[in-house]
């Protein structure tokens, strides 16, 4: 039988609420997950590992980095692959981290739920069966790679988004779809598994984001002015990731203040707020993203905002030689737009 570790981390999954009155919190162990599905016995030999117990809006760096750490412990202890039970909120940026920086060789599948321990018709229990069948999988094993399973569909880490609040069906991957899909006889291959993180410099394996490095978000919409963006600066932020709209604008005076941090030599990630397609340098005048681009801002690709602030932390967070910042972050968001 493959051997399957379980890393539980809370998430709707372990929620449960303590009265009517009371919100969901984590409460419920890994152990107990696994001792809900039975039938994940019939496919591989299960043990868990709880390095956190948090919902989903409350990961942060420290934790995302125990998650990798706790896979690469599983792969020197000899584990097939890894299944990380995360809340729904972030796990789209904890399997993309973990795509970026994990060295070992091992299938790495999140999953959890959208409906909690406690609530009738919840989905974790399918969704951790089919992560653990994906995690023990023979093709899956063979590639490699950080996964996420969800509602009966494995997607790569890189492409996928949550798409609704609250749907069973709420993981997509615009552009791309899933690596494959459980049917009742087996998983069915849609694209070829494997590691799907965009190339990356030789620096990025093994590294971990510096919490320390501040990269702020910031997101364009009607009226959208600099002030955000100045506030930053003046408060030494590393970097910046515009959540543009469309093909990666920004309003004129949202434009203004992303050319005066340039200027200061900070590194500016251009993206879309948009779930699907990639940035351009289209549209000129104040706030275009050709006029962004041209006075040195880098550009996002497809990149969702949120990975492109993890794929900036790290290039922050790692020195490369006499590479400075804005050179460290353009050079690792070269060849971004590759779709596999």
């Amino acid at each position: 039988m493959p051997q399957v570790r379980i890393v539980s981390t809370g998430g709707t999954i372990a929620s449960t609420a303590d009265g009517e009155s009371e919100g969901k919190t984590p409460s419920v162990t890994g152990e107990d997950l696994v001792d809900a599905v039975p039938e994940l016995a019939d496919h591989a030999t299960i043990e868990v590992d709880e390095v956190c117990r948090v919902s989903g809006f409350q990961m942060d760096f420290e934790n995302a980095a125990r998650i990798v750490d706790a896979a690469e412990r599983a792969a020197d202890d000899g584990a097939d692959g890894v299944v990380v039970t995360h809340g729904t909120d972030t796990m789209a940026e904890s399997a993309y981290y973990l795509a970026l920086v994990l060295e070992a060789e091992l299938p790495v599948v999140f999953t959890g739920a959208q409906r909690s321990f406690d609530q009738l018709g919840t989905d974790g229990p399918a969704n951790l069966l089919a992560a653990v069948r994906a995690a023990a999988d023979d093709r899956f094993r063979d590639a490699g790679g950080s996964y996420l399973a969800f509602n009966d569909a494995v997607h790569a880490a890189r492409g996928v988004v949550k798409s609704h609040t609250s749907k069973l069906e709420t993981f997509r991957s615009p552009d791309r779809g899933p690596v494959a899909e459980l049917a009742p006889d087996g998983f069915r291959f849609l694209r070829e598994p494997g590691r799907d993180a965009d190339p990356i410099p030789d620096w990025f394996p093994g590294a971990r984001i510096d919490p320390g490095v501040r990269v702020e978000l910031v997101t364009n919409a009607m009226g959208v002015d600099g002030r955000q963006v100045d506030r930053a600066l003046d408060a030494g932020v590393d970097g910046v990731i515009v959540a543009g709209t469309g093909l990666g604008n920004a309003t004129a005076e949202l434009g203004a203040a992303i050319e005066s941090v340039v200027d200061a030599g900070v590194p500016v990630v251009l993206t879309s707020r948009c779930h699907a397609g990639t940035t351009a340098g289209v549209y000129g005048g104040p706030g275009g993203a050709k006029t962004l681009l041209e006075a040195g801002a880098i550009a996002g690709g497809d990149l969702p905002p949120w990975k492109a602030r993890l794929r900036a932390a790290l290039a922050l967070s790692t020195g490369d030689g006499d590479r400075g910042a804005v050179d460290r972050v353009r050079k690792v968001f070269e060849g971004i737009d590759s779709v596999i």
